[in-house]
């Protein structure tokens, strides 16, 4: 039974302490730039989308597994547990597997937490995970100094046994911090600039020449003459069959091209700003998000960034579900035997030729058999595969000097090689 009235938040509020705040307000927040920013409209900037859904993509794509130590250090899949199914294949009835790591990671991309209403069954095991929307669940801190979760629909307040909940980065270790909010103003420029950049577009005037006519030539009397001089230039010479056409002009008119004005240069690039300001933002390199005016090519340079958005970016919000999972969903006795694990091996893998160069420097060292080998690229192993190569120059010295003769040994060798 939970006291309301013993219950706070982790953000204490005014004349109301037993409440915290929304994890992301409703309402969003006005910026600097003069933009309203929630969830909603920042998905509408392209960065903010593709750094989120890349993010929870990678997420998603990556096969979850639980693991079983055995006493020789190794491990097994321990597919014979109950909860083996549901973070592999189906965490609840509804979702796949894709789908619910798709929301989880989203919902922390964007609001910083992700809560899951968990089921369990009469021995305690989890049986479905069931995702919440964070805008309608609070965080309240208990006498114990535990979380306990208000969720809109819902009587009562829900123990931690009750909820998995991811957080990101935190300052009180209650709540996550969503980057939405505490770096609004970086999304509401980007905004700003979008909603100029249409304006401009919009209602600016744009054009590619003028066609100037002296003064000595008298003007053309009629708006009809005027339509029919530029309608029958643009015919001639505008569009992509007209290119470098070469062009007549009567009665000392010239042609002048313009070009593009200093102001809507700085919006270009104002744009491009934008979008490595959200990149910053997210960790993500820029030509994941196909941001790539800057890259010089998709060489090795590209490479190492994707390898390095694996390892700084990717890596730490997995270990964040890696460890929220292991609290949350195992027993505590359970913790010291089974442990879940993200496969990052595919996102990992080089170019065929690094790989194949890695097998050989295995396979002659002998450390990698056939069958590891073709394990590791989704091959049936071979009748064979599993013996292990020993280098003759890196045999065992304890072995080695088993093989030296001894002074009987060596006389007895002297003597068939003096009768020979």
């Amino acid at each position: 039974m939970f006291i309301p009235m013993l219950f706070k938040g982790s953000s204490p509020m005014q004349g109301k302490a037993d409440f915290s705040k929304w994890i992301s307000s409703v309402s969003g927040r006005n910026t600097k730039a003069g933009t309203h920013v929630t969830t909603e409209t920042a998905l509408a900037l392209s960065a903010v989308r593709a750094c989120v859904t890349l993010l929870a993509e990678s997420v998603a794509q990556l096969p979850c597994e639980l693991y079983e130590r055995d006493e020789e250090n190794g491990r097994s899949k321990a597919v014979d547990h109950p909860l083996y199914d549901v973070i592999r294949y189906q965490p609840n009835r509804k979702d796949t597997a894709f789908e619910y790591f798709e929301q989880v990671q989203g919902a922390c991309g964007l609001e910083g937490n992700n809560f899951s209403l968990i089921e369990r069954d009469e021995r305690s095991y989890v049986k479905e995970l069931i995702p919440i929307n964070p805008k309608k669940v609070r965080v309240l801190k208990g006498p114990d100094l535990m979380p306990y979760y208000d969720i809109e629909g819902i009587d009562g307040l829900l123990p931690m046994r009750m909820v998995h909940h991811t957080r990101a980065f935190s300052l009180d270790g209650y709540l996550g911090l969503s980057p939405l909010q505490t770096n609004a103003d970086v999304v509401g420029l980007s905004l700003a600039t979008e909603e100029h950049a249409a304006a401009v577009f919009s209602r600016g005037t744009t054009m590619s020449g003028v066609i100037e006519r002296p003064k000595e030539a008298g003007s053309i009397k009629t708006q009809e003459g005027v339509d029919r001089l530029l309608s029958k230039f643009a015919d001639k010479h505008s569009g992509l069959g007209n290119a470098f056409s070469v062009a007549l002009l009567q009665e000392g008119m010239s042609y002048r091209q313009l070009s593009m004005d200093n102001e809507k240069a700085q919006l270009i690039a104002s744009r491009h700003f934008g979008v490595a300001e959200v990149c910053r933002l997210y960790k993500v390199p820029q030509h994941m998000v196909q941001e790539i005016e800057k890259s010089t090519s998709w060489g090795s340079g590209i490479e190492q960034l994707s390898l390095a958005f694996v390892i700084y970016t990717l890596l730490p919000w997995l270990k964040r579900h890696e460890a929220a999972m292991m609290r949350d969903l195992l027993l505590p006795e359970e913790r010291k035997k089974y442990y879940i694990e993200f496969n990052v091996s595919g996102l990992l893998r080089g170019d065929q030729k690094s790989r194949y160069e890695a097998y050989a420097l295995g396979r002659q060292w002998g450390w990698l058999s056939v069958n590891d080998i073709r394990r590791m690229e989704n091959m049936a192993p071979i009748d064979g595969g599993d013996k292990y190569l020993t280098p003759l120059n890196m045999a065992d010295s304890q072995l080695q000097q088993s093989l030296n003769a001894t002074p009987e040994q060596m006389k007895e060798i002297e003597g068939i090689l003096c009768r020979a």
